[in-house]
């Protein structure tokens, strides 16, 4: 489980610059978590349609201003959210987003909360969204543009739980 809040870590072992003045300092993907989070049950409106209101806003931190898949925006927009310099490809993309990523961002198997995931469906097709939390067998994603059955093409942001090994990789920007 992450630490989000204002306390020191469990662990022994301090982690370079998440202390300061005795607080603890969440990292930047911490802070997207918890954006990501707070968007819970967000949908489009009207349903189906790629767009209202916030799906707009997401589409539009990437600078797409129709109704287009959103989960690599949301992803984006969270990152955004953060009062952080944002270091994540700006796209709506997610493969455009995981094979322009600087390669010292992507991880391959080994999640943790607050990565990245991206899923390859094959002829340009993808999915994304952070993780939660991990368990040996499944990754449990915060997603945009998805739905209760784990569709690519949803209608809000919601919970997953997915296989691990239906993931391409991981980026990760701490």
């Amino acid at each position: 489980m992450i630490r989000i809040f204002p306390n020191k870590p469990k662990s022994n072992k301090v982690k370079k610059n998440l202390h300061i003045n005795n607080r603890y300092m969440p990292t930047l993907q911490e802070k997207a978590l918890k954006v990501a989070i707070s968007q819970l049950g967000q949908h489009e409106n009207p349903l189906g349609s790629n767009w209202g209101k916030p799906v707009q806003d997401y589409l539009k931190s990437v600078n797409i201003g129709f109704p287009a898949s959103w989960c690599m925006a949301f992803v984006y927009w969270c990152f955004e959210q953060t009062g952080q310099p944002n270091p994540l490809v700006k796209t709506g993309g997610v493969l455009n987003a995981w094979n322009t990523a600087d390669k010292k961002f992507r991880v391959v198997g080994d999640p943790q909360a607050g990565d990245i995931f991206i899923m390859n469906f094959g002829k340009g097709l993808g999915h994304t969204g952070i993780v939660e939390k991990v368990d040996s067998t499944f990754i449990y994603t915060i997603d945009g543009n998805t739905n209760d059955s784990g569709s690519r093409e949803g209608i809000e942001v919601c919970r997953k739980q997915r296989p691990r090994n239906k993931v391409v990789g991981y980026l990760r920007y701490l």
